[in-house]
C-alpha cells in the first residue's frame, strides 16, 4: 500500500505544545515546529474555532518555556496568518 503523502511532517519536541485562551476566549495551541532552522517557528492553531487562520511567529525556543499566557497572547496578536503561496 502506498503512503498518502510523501511530505515530511514538522518536527515537534515532546511536550512542547502549550494551550491557552486568547482575548476573545477562544482556545489555541502553540507548538514549536522545526523545519530548516534549529529554532523553527511557533505555530498557533485555534482549537475551538476552525475558521481561524493558522498563525506563525519566530521566537526563541528558550523563551517559550518561560512564557506565560499573557506572552502567548501577545505573540498570537503579532503572528501573521499562514497562507498558501501562489
Amino acid at each position: 500500500m502506498q503512503r498518502a503523502s510523501t511530505r515530511n511532517p514538522p518536527q515537534r519536541s515532546s511536550g512542547g505544545e502549550r494551550v491557552f485562551t486568547d482575548d476573545e476566549g477562544r482556545l489555541w495551541s502553540a507548538a514549536l515546529e522545526e523545519r530548516d532552522e534549529p529554532g523553527g517557528a511557533l505555530v498557533f492553531r485555534c482549537i475551538s474555532d476552525g475558521r481561524q487562520s493558522v498563525r506563525a511567529l519566530a521566537v526563541d525556543p528558550l523563551a517559550l518555556r518561560e512564557a506565560g499566557d499573557d506572552t502567548l497572547r501577545a505573540w498570537l496578536r503579532a503572528a501573521p496568518p499562514v497562507g498558501t503561496l501562489s
